[in-house]
């Protein structure tokens, strides 16, 4: 799998908890599966959004959704 079909496979697996709303697993999910490939696992991503949930900054669907949507 390339890195861009992981990438793909991780928001859109994110993105069902965030559909759910299931706000407690939309991160689990997304960083648990994105350290699950060698060219994602060290994603920025992993540690800007654990950052901007424990600051408050993710706390609903809509603010979820943008940032799981707006990077790559």
């Amino acid at each position: 799998m390339t890195r861009e079909e992981h990438l793909a496979w991780c928001k859109e697996r994110a993105l069902a908890y965030c559909d759910a709303g299931d706000l407690t697993n939309i991160w689990a999910s997304m960083a648990s599966d994105l350290s699950k490939h060698p060219d994602t696992e060290q994603h920025a991503a992993i540690q800007l959004g654990m950052m901007l949930l424990l600051g408050g900054h993710l706390n609903s669907q809509a603010k979820m959704r943008k940032f799981i949507v707006g990077f790559n």
